[in-house]
């Protein structure tokens, strides 16, 4: 037996909201991405790590990370490109987390990794759930995309 996801139902308003509730989770995780990149490369809201300084132009892989950072989160974050760019995010916070942080110690609790995994999975989560309808996708996407976008879902029907 299926849900009821009538529009009185708490799951028919819960499903009614899904799509802007996405867009608002989108619009949140880019912007912290986006910030982490301002801070290393630009020297806002207290500089690279706190020090009050940028990050060297060039430097591997903190600058790096920081223009994916910084562009990539500034992309999602409007919603332009979002899956390709979700995907290109999520990859480097993985290289993060497995790179600079596991080798430490196996648990995020324990290596400071946190935030690397939790931005790995909110950009991989993205990937699959797209921009939303709150997104320049939508203005400026294909219409393939934009066709899709407001295409309603539909519930797998009960055998």
């Amino acid at each position: 037996m299926s849900p009821d996801t009538s529009p009185r139902s708490l799951d028919g308003l819960l499903e009614t909201g899904r799509p802007y509730v996405l867009s608002l989770f989108r619009i949140v995780v880019g912007l912290l991405f986006f910030c982490h990149g301002a801070s290393s490369l630009l020297g806002w809201m207290g500089g690279a790590m706190g020090t009050g300084k940028t990050l060297e132009a060039g430097t591997w892989p903190g600058w790096y990370a920081a223009v994916i950072q910084l562009v990539g989160g500034a992309l999602v974050m409007l919603g332009l490109g979002t899956r390709i760019a979700a995907f290109i995010c999520s990859g480097s916070m993985a290289y993060a987390y497995f790179h600079e942080h596991q080798p430490e110690k196996l648990w995020p609790l324990q290596n400071g990794g946190e935030a690397s995994a939790m931005f790995c999975w909110a950009f991989f989560l993205i990937v699959f759930t797209g921009p939303g309808p709150w997104a320049l996708d939508r203005i400026f996407g294909s219409s393939r995309a934009s066709a899709a976008a407001a295409e309603p879902r539909r519930q797998p029907s009960a055998v």
